[in-house]
């Protein structure tokens, strides 16, 4: 099995590539002066269907057999949500939020579950009965720091769904900026909006920082366990 270590491509450059697009996301929803529905959804489909293609480039390009399916899941899920939020019928404040939160909760919940079952994994072989150990290839698992993000992530892209769930789209409250002299209305798709913006500015730091974060050498690579001493010595 190819390690990661003689792959062109690597985790880190998978982080830095989704924290680039999270960050392009945060700087057009921060600058923009309409945060509309239809921006809104505009720039999570931009968001959505670049972070989708990364991951499941990344199939082929970094992760090995074994480690494949949350890609393939995650990177699915993002590319078909941020597909259905171009679709203009979607551009919505309804379309919006529910694009956005189907997708936080799926795409999250596949992520802290494919991060907490690497933290819980091991690489070594099980015994089929006491003191026969399975011959088959040990099914590798992820480093432990990339578990960890991927737990931090898929926490806060739920906490995004669910926040987004407690937003009322019809609320709207009217104040007025005595300085200005102009009277401005905050209404439930701005708060929406802004909170997506939000996220995507967490994202784009902590991958961003993790991408960047030194490692230990051979810390991405793929390692089988050791063959049985049996076989070793049969062998």
């Amino acid at each position: 099995m190819t390690s990661a270590s003689a792959r062109t491509f690597d985790v880190r450059h998978v982080q830095l590539a989704r924290a680039a697009f999270a960050a392009i996301a945060a700087v057009m929803i921060t600058f923009s002066p309409d945060h509309s529905a239809a921006v809104g959804a505009a720039v999570f489909s931009g968001f959505a269907i670049a972070t989708g293609m990364v991951l499941l480039l990344a199939v082929w390009l970094v992760y090995p057999a074994g480690r494949r399916w949350q890609a393939v899941a995650i990177g699915g899920i993002t590319l078909v949500a941020g597909m259905a939020g171009g679709l203009a019928p979607l551009r919505t404040v309804g379309g919006f939020f529910t694009v956005v939160i189907v997708w936080a909760l799926l795409s999250g919940g596949v992520e802290l579950i494919a991060g907490s079952l690497g933290l819980r994994g091991r690489t070594s072989r099980r015994e089929i009965v006491p003191g026969v150990a399975d011959a088959r290839a040990a099914v590798p698992v992820a480093p432990r720091s990339e578990s960890r993000d991927a737990v931090v992530i898929g926490a806060v892209t739920m906490i995004l769904g669910v926040v987004l769930l407690f937003v009322q789209p019809d609320y709207a409250l009217d104040y007025t900026v005595e300085e200005a002299g102009q009277t401005f209305t905050l209404t439930g798709t701005i708060i929406g909006v802004g909170i997506f913006g939000g996220y995507a500015a967490i994202v784009a730091v902590y991958l961003g920082i993790a991408g960047f974060s030194p490692r230990p050498a051979g810390a991405d690579a793929v390692t089988d366990a050791p063959a049985p001493a049996d076989q070793k010595d049969s062998a």
